[in-house]
This record gives C-alpha cells, sequence and structure tokens, in this order.
C-alpha cells in the first residue's frame, strides 16, 4: 500500500530515509551512515545493543557541552540544548515501533475535523497562541498541578486564538495525552509544540488531532522545510517554520514558508529578548504571517511588537506561572 509520502509503509518501516523527497541530511541515530554522501538514506540499522552503547544524553538538564552521535557531530551551527533535544529525539524514534499504517487510518478518519491554524491567526489582531506546557529545561517544573484540559478551557475563555501544546515527554514532560486532552474541550486548532525531524511525525501528529505541527529551521535543511510543509498540508495540518536569526529566517523564506515564527530565545543561553523579533520584522517576505514567540509578559509587548508588524504571539511561561490565566490573556488580547 503506498502512503502520503509516496513509499510502502513496510518500506518506510525499514527506512524511513528511502523516500528521495524525505532524505535527512543531519546524522541520523541508529544508522551507520559514515561514510555515504550527505542526504543519503542510510542502509543499515544499529541493531539496539549498539544503540544502548552510544553516549546518549539520559537528562533533560544535561552538561553544558555540544552532542555528537557517535563520531559524527550535529551540524556546528545548532545550538547546545537544541542539539541534545535533537540526540535525544532521533534515538528515542530509532528505537520506537512506529504504527505507521494504523497514524495513516486515524489521519485520514480526522481530515473533516481539522481546524484551520493559520486561519484561526487572522480572525483579528491580536492573535494569542497560549501555550500549554508542564516543564523547560530552563525553569524546570511550570506547574504541578496540572491539568491541561483545564488549562486549555481557561485558555479559550481569556480570548486565546489557538493553543500550542508541549509534546516532548524528556525535556519538557508532556505527551501527545496532553495534546488529545486540551483539544477535546476546546473548538481552537492546537499546534504540536514537538521537534520534528522525520516525515513520520508528521503523521503521528496528524493522527493524534494536531492541526499544526512546529518545524525548527535551526535543525531542518531548505528541502526539510518545503517537504514537510507539503507533507503537512496533505493532512490539512498548517506548519509553523521556526526561526531564531537571519540566516534561519532566509532559508525559511526560501523553503517557501508563509507562517513564520521568530523565537526571542537564545538556545544557546535560553537568554530572551524582544530585540530578536524586532530586529528580523523588516526582513520578512510580504504575504507572510509573522509571529513572535516568547518572552512577553504584558500588553506592553505586544503593542511594541504590533507595531513592528506582527500579528500572532506565542505566550506560554508568563501564561503557566500566572495565577489567572484566562484574566492575564483577556489584558494581552485588549492590548
Amino acid at each position: 500500500m503506498l502512503n502520503r509520502f509516496g513509499a510502502s509503509w513496510p518500506e518506510m518501516r525499514r527506512n524511513p530515509g528511502t523516500d528521495t523527497n524525505f532524505r535527512r541530511s543531519l546524522p541520523e541515530t541508529g544508522c551507520l551512515s559514515q561514510g555515504l554522501p550527505r542526504g543519503t538514506a542510510c542502509p543499515f540499522v544499529v541493531p539496539p545493543k549498539r544503540l544502548s552503547a552510544l553516549k546518549l544524553p539520559t537528562s533533560p538538564f544535561p552538561p553544558n557541552v555540544s552532542d555528537t552521535i557517535g563520531s559524527t557531530p550535529l551540524i556546528d551551527t545548532v545550538p547546545d540544548i537544541l542539539a541534545r533535544i535533537v540526540a535525544r529525539k532521533r534515538a528515542d524514534l530509532a528505537q520506537r515501533v512506529q504504527p505507521l499504517e494504523a497514524w495513516e487510518r486515524a489521519a485520514e478518519r480526522r481530515l473533516a475535523s481539522r481546524r484551520d491554524f493559520r486561519a484561526a491567526l487572522t480572525a483579528g489582531p491580536p492573535a494569542i497562541i497560549a501555550e500549554i506546557k508542564k516543564a523547560s529545561p530552563s525553569k524546570g517544573v511550570l506547574a504541578h498541578d496540572f491539568a491541561p484540559a483545564r488549562i486549555a478551557r481557561a485558555y479559550e475563555s481569556g480570548g486565546a486564538a489557538a493553543l500550542s501544546v508541549l509534546t516532548d515527554e524528556p525535556f519538557f514532560q508532556g505527551s501527545l495525552a496532553d495534546l488529545e486532552a486540551a483539544r477535546a474541550v476546546v473548538s481552537l486548532p492546537v499546534l504540536r509544540k514537538d521537534f520534528t525531524i522525520e516525515p513520520a511525525q508528521i503523521l503521528e501528529a496528524a493522527a493524534h488531532g494536531a492541526d499544526a505541527i512546529l518545524l525548527i529551521a535551526a535543525v531542518l535543511s531548505v528541502r526539510q522545510l518545503h517537504d514537510f510543509r507539503e507533507a503537512a498540508a496533505r493532512y490539512r495540518l498548517s506548519a509553523l517554520v521556526e526561526v531564531h536569526n537571519r540566516r534561519e529566517l532566509d532559508a525559511a523564506i526560501e523553503s517557501g514558508a508563509d507562517l513564520i515564527g521568530v523565537n526571542n530565545r537564545n538556545l544557546s543561553t535560553f537568554e530572551v529578548t524582544l530585540e530578536t523579533s524586532l530586529a528580523l520584522a523588516e526582513h520578512m517576505p510580504a504575504g507572510a504571517l509573522a509571529v513572535s514567540e516568547s518572552g512577553i509578559h504584558d500588553a506592553a509587548d505586544i503593542v511594541r511588537l504590533r507595531a513592528a508588524g506582527y500579528h500572532a504571539f506565542l505566550v506560554g511561561e508568563h501564561l503557566m506561572r500566572c495565577g489567572d490565566p484566562a484574566g492575564a490573556l483577556r489584558k494581552l488580547v485588549a492590548a
């Protein structure tokens, strides 16, 4: 049976990189790729015994050192914390059984109920993407009494245009169950906030009810950004392409992205400044919907960013830490 990626599921289960549209250029955990040309699909899978011997991060709060997979370093431009997360994600994906046929059936069933994430952000400024996350690598646990459904209701009551739900478990203590629980009690579209590095994760997101996915330009090539967006569109998923600097913004533009988020958090130091969004605003392409992410705390921040051309704003930590998220959202929406 051929799937939406143009290959049979058994073939992709053996090696997701066999589809030339989605061959990955970053080093592959679980794949003996040394000596192959960059971007070549790897024909050999590392046995579990070999995988267990690899020196991969075991803690959400590892030492501040750059990661390597085997003897192959991640690309030099990937910030340290992001490199650690990607290394862990590749290791987890390599060892996990992926029920691709079941995900395909579930994704098909959910097509009719998909909610238009991008359209929700254009309905009326300022559009707030309210984020649900239990923890972060920099701040630890943000909410000990964590109830995604309750938080989602509060966000909708406060006027959020959309939700973002962290589904990464090792570093953010999130899950797809959190996304499903949040989406089930609201009418808002929901972004799966995770680290998408292979096509099967797009299918997984579609199968579990996500309405949008995040694509991080720092860890994907221009070709991957384009192809992953196209794959998402086949399931009516929006794709928010996240950038952190001018080089990544140029890559996002080259890939054809029209929904671009600027993360104000420096993923090397975890310092946050709105100047990142302000500096990149003038380089946004015409017609793109610009989203400013992180470091937004009050209406004054929204006013400043709107003046620079941003239409939507992803707010997480501020809302998770405040005692009245609905009230905090109302103040932001009124900016």
